[in-house]
């Protein structure tokens, strides 16, 4: 009997039809759907994401939700990856192939790259399916373009010294998870005298979806925030 295989599926920001065509094929063949949530009693956002065309089928599949928990503990971390990675094994062992659903891309800082280097380590094959990114989604809600002719765009997933260290050389640049930031990223942009547009986007593409000019200023946790400096 042949093993099956874990598929990283890129589900997109948020809203449903913005699942590839690929996407949508992987989910509706495929035996196990493994969907992370961030807590026991959370329910997944990118299951949420692809329930329509869950819903859309007409034989029996499996869900599997292991806990991916936000902490910086690393200890918690690595047992918990290598838990859901236990819990994959068993139904590729057995033939089936899995689809990992995560937001955005599977290359993009997804929870997906810890699974699928132990997936990997255990001797099966994985897949990836990209997905279309929350930073492009944001761009695409807020209507302007990222980046033009030999722009340097930079995606920032956490503001430290580093930022500092390279805004100069950047034109535009992505915060990722804008609301855990803070004064620190505010007062960094501002600090450099090009001229400048704030966009900051909470929700992207979903029905409570917020475009607003500047930072956020609250704590939601789907928040990014585009900055676009000017030369001239």
């Amino acid at each position: 009997m042949s093993k099956g295989k874990l598929i990283g599926v890129g589900v997109g920001p948020g809203d449903p039809e913005l699942l590839t065509i690929k996407a949508g094929k992987i989910l509706s063949e495929v035996v196990v759907i493994c969907a992370p949530r961030s807590a026991p009693e959370k329910p997944s956002i990118a299951l949420a994401i692809v329930q329509p065309t869950l819903s859309n089928r007409k034989d029996d599949y499996k869900t599997l939700e292991p806990v991916f928990p936000m902490t910086e503990d690393k200890k918690s971390l690595e047992e918990h990856w290598d838990q859901a990675a236990d819990m994959v094994a068993i139904h590729l062992e057995n033939g089936d192939d899995v689809a990992f659903v995560t937001l955005g891309d599977p290359s993009i800082f997804s929870t997906f790259s810890y699974l699928q280097k132990r997936i990997l380590g255990k001797g099966y094959a994985v897949e990836m399916v990209p997905g279309i990114t929350s930073f492009t989604g944001c761009a695409s809600a807020a209507g302007i373009p990222l980046v033009e002719k030999d722009e340097i765009l930079v995606i920032v997933p956490k503001v430290d010294h580093r930022l500092e260290n390279i805004l100069d050389d950047g034109d535009t640049f992505v915060i990722m998870k804008t609301s855990r930031h803070g004064e620190l990223l505010e007062n960094t942009i501002e600090a450099d005298e090009r001229n400048k547009e704030i966009i900051s986007v909470q929700n992207c593409t979903m029905e409570n979806e917020e475009v607003m000019k500047g930072f956020v200023n609250n704590k939601k946790y789907l928040s990014t925030t585009l900055v676009k400096f000017s030369r001239d």
